[in-house]
């Protein structure tokens, strides 16, 4: 499920966007289900979508298997769209503490894009996804220590031997 957010700011978005799918999941929806958390909670940036060709966000929360095949409607003014994903091929850095855009998202999107530009997937790493970079969070906003995080930067599967589209698996 997803909350699409043309916020300027990715600490805003991502509060705002996982607050409507938290309602979502406690039974805001036609069913009134309650659905159980999954992780991780994926915050993805895209470029130009916002107010003045700023970024824009969507907020995405994997739904179980049990509700995949069928989900609850989402009240309508929570504004969520259900997002499925086809397989595609990903990069991930993996970081630890708070995902804060300036502090360490920025960062370490920049980080994990210097790394790829010295690797063999250098050339396909401009792939033209909708994604600049997603932050998957997996702790809990109360956990303090041992915190994991990962930037996500989409990759061309064509052109990354072995991550063809016939030969990827979703989990």
């Amino acid at each position: 499920m997803s909350a699409p957010s043309d916020d300027i700011s990715f600490d805003k978005a991502t509060k705002l966007g996982f607050h409507r799918l938290f309602q979502y999941i406690q039974g805001a929806n036609l069913n009134s289900s309650r659905i159980r958390m999954t992780t991780p909670v994926l915050t993805s940036v895209v470029p130009d979508a916002g107010p003045l060709h700023s970024s824009a966000y969507v907020v995405r929360l994997y739904l179980p298997v049990k509700f995949q095949s069928s989900p609850p409607v989402p009240l309508p003014e929570l504004k969520l769209h259900l997002a499925e994903w086809a397989p595609w091929c990903i990069t991930v850095r993996k970081f630890s503490g708070f995902a804060f855009e300036t502090t360490t998202c920025v960062k370490e999107a920049q980080k994990l894009a210097l790394s790829l530009s010295r690797s063999p997937w250098a050339d396909a790493t401009g792939f033209n996804g909708t994604n600049a970079y997603s932050i998957a969070q997996y702790n809990s906003p109360f956990r303090f220590i041992g915190r994991i995080n990962e930037v996500w930067v989409d990759l061309d599967g064509s052109k990354v031997k072995g991550c063809e589209s016939s030969l990827v698996d979703v989990f």
